[in-house]
């Protein structure tokens, strides 16, 4: 586990939408305050009027909205605000069809396990490569987990394709990797493991198996 003080210094980006009924202002509140607490530079973006969702140009559904595939249109681009916080500036995004590839893969190989629906992972994860970063040219990567409720076995491909990722990707030399939970009998809705249904104490931090699965992608494509 990483000290708390490399936190410092460190960009951070939150998000709370005024109506969202999941997830309590005051929750978030304390967690920006964590943050802030250990030396983190934190933009904190709470005025907006969005449900329990992600919120993007490409949503679905009412920006008060908290309904599958939990993509918000508020007529707002929150990605160009928290990729600028985490990069430092960014490109305006691709707004036309998009010039890179979608890539499907199976999680087994990546899996500590071995078996990616035994840590409630999907069989399958996604990864949108920008032509340029196919062509060989230096490129950046972000990884992107869905919420509950939105991953593939839930929703499609509607967060992969809809998230305002891949259009920034295009034009900022950013290969997005997605990878997927499913549903599992300690995990109905298909959540990422952020309270420790996989029963282990070390479930958000090195040796959590879902972490360690993800970090076994990152390494695949870092090589």
């Amino acid at each position: 586990m990483d000290g708390t003080g490399n936190l410092a210094g460190q960009p951070v980006y939150v998000y709370h939408g005024n109506n969202d009924g999941t997830v309590k202002k005051s929750v978030t509140d304390d967690l920006v305050r964590y943050y802030q607490d250990f030396g983190a530079s934190v933009r904190y973006d709470s005025g907006g009027a969005a449900g329990h969702s992600w919120v993007t140009p490409y949503g679905t559904v009412g920006c008060t909205a908290t309904a599958s595939p939990f993509l918000a249109d508020c007529g707002t681009d929150p990605q160009g605000a928290f990729l600028g916080k985490l990069l430092g500036s960014v490109s305006a995004p691709n707004t036309g069809p998009l010039g890179g590839t979608l890539i499907r893969f199976g999680q087994d190989t990546y899996a500590t396990n071995g078996w990616a629906n035994g840590l409630s992972m999907d069989a399958n994860g996604f990864a949108y490569v920008p032509s340029a970063c196919a062509a060989g040219t230096t490129c950046r990567l972000l990884v992107a987990l869905h919420g509950c409720a939105q991953g593939y076995a839930k929703v499609g491909t509607a967060f992969v394709d809809r998230a305002n990722l891949n259009q920034y990707a295009d034009t900022n030399r950013l290969i997005v990797l997605y990878p997927q939970a499913v549903a599992s009998a300690v995990n109905p809705n298909g959540c990422w493991d952020w309270w420790g249904y996989l029963g282990a104490t070390n479930y958000p931090i090195k040796g959590g198996a879902q972490v360690e699965t993800i970090m076994n992608m990152i390494r695949r494509l870092d090589g």
